[in-house]
């Protein structure tokens, strides 16, 4: 592996530390999994960004990238997700909330760094995305329908996530911000759904190329369990909008 997939990996696997130890500590010590407050949400954070680095950081191996390229997306990406991750944890060690929060300057400075973390992952993942559908050739067929999915999938999350920032932010600053905390999460199934779909279809294709599975085989495998993951999400979307 090159310096930055190393150095991008192992910083994956500490966040991934990290969401497990909130993980213990909240099922050790009692506490609420509800609210803005529970240390669920450091946990889901170190969890969810640490497989995900680690995921994006493997498959960007596979990739012809200019070494140079390579090296500065992975290096912001890694940065925005530690970002996000250290801040969410900040605040919710402090006893406050995270989003939506702007009850005091250093609260207000918060909430707006994650907002611009968030628009940096978004402008990497979409970047890699484009990468993916335009160098994807250069990959097993099974493998890169599986990927590219999964991108799609990540893209996805992200418009998740930007629905639920700005329905928190216009209640705060309508004079909600109690609502903002009860409404603003209304897409997180979605956004998890979602999320993962970088993890669990190239996952899955790698598991039938190991297997006994011709080409051909592999192809209808990942297409069929592509096929299923939309479903899964479209169920996911319509329970969100039923439940709001």
């Amino acid at each position: 592996m090159r310096a930055i997939e190393r150095a991008a990996s192992w910083t994956g696997g500490l966040l991934i530390l990290g969401g497990f130890i909130h993980l213990v500590i909240l099922l050790a010590s009692g506490s609420t999994w509800e609210g803005p407050l529970s240390l669920r949400k450091p946990a889901t954070f170190g969890l969810s960004f640490g497989l995900t680095l680690v995921n994006v950081t493997l498959i960007v191996s596979f990739l012809p990238l200019k070494s140079r390229s390579r090296a500065l997306v992975l290096a912001v990406f890694t940065a925005a997700c530690v970002l996000e991750t250290f801040l969410v944890s900040l605040q919710t060690w402090r006893g406050v909330p995270s989003h939506f929060n702007i009850e005091t300057p250093f609260d207000a400075a918060v909430a707006q760094t994650l907002a611009l973390g968030g628009l940096t992952l978004v402008a990497i993942i979409i970047t890699l995305t484009v990468a993916v559908f335009r160098y994807g050739g250069a990959l097993p067929p099974p493998l890169g329908l599986a990927i590219r999915a999964g991108f799609t999938a990540l893209v996805g999350a992200q418009v998740a996530g930007a629905v639920m920032i700005a329905t928190g932010m216009r209640l705060v600053f309508g004079g909600d911000p109690q609502d903002a905390y009860a409404m603003g999460g209304w897409l997180k199934p979605v956004h998890g759904v979602l999320m993962h779909g970088i993890l669990v279809l190239p996952l899955f294709a790698w598991v039938m190329a190991r297997g006994d599975w011709d080409e051909q085989s592999q192809m209808r495998g990942v297409y069929t369990a592509t096929v299923v993951y939309a479903l899964i999400v479209a169920v996911t979307l319509i329970s969100a909008f039923v439940a709001a």
